[in-house]
């Protein structure tokens, strides 16, 4: 599947979604952007909150856009702050890639595309 993700255009479109983020705390403007099961694409920007406990990744946005576009699964995952810098998921957001992607769900990584056991190795299931 590696090799039919266009990832040019993936991160290009995380890179236009980090555009839109709502960071006046951090001022780090961060985009997610997943390939869908269906060939859909789905973003995702942060939006801060002054409770910073409770500001939303890009990751998070992205899911309810997902969840919100008809559903699905994700099958590649790249993330990229406003200046087209590589970003990692943190641990939660990592999780819910798992969750709604799979352990062959590919994410853009500083190693290379990865598979999300190779990212989240050990990930919590039910």
């Amino acid at each position: 599947m590696a090799s039919t993700v266009d990832w040019t255009a993936l991160r290009a479109a995380a890179v236009r979604a980090a555009a839109l983020a709502y960071c006046p705390y951090s001022n780090l403007r961060v985009g997610a952007a997943a390939l869908c099961d269906d060939g859909r694409t789905v973003v995702g920007c942060n939006v801060e909150n002054g409770s910073f406990g409770l500001t939303l990744c890009a990751e998070c946005t992205m899911a309810g856009q997902l969840r919100l576009t008809g559903g699905g699964r994700f099958v590649a995952v790249a993330c990229r702050s406003a200046a087209g810098e590589l970003l990692m998921p943190c641990g939660r957001c990592r999780q819910l890639l798992q969750e709604l992607g799979g352990p062959d769900c590919l994410v853009d990584t500083p190693r290379g595309v990865l598979p999300m056991r190779e990212v989240l190795p050990d990930a919590f299931e039910f």
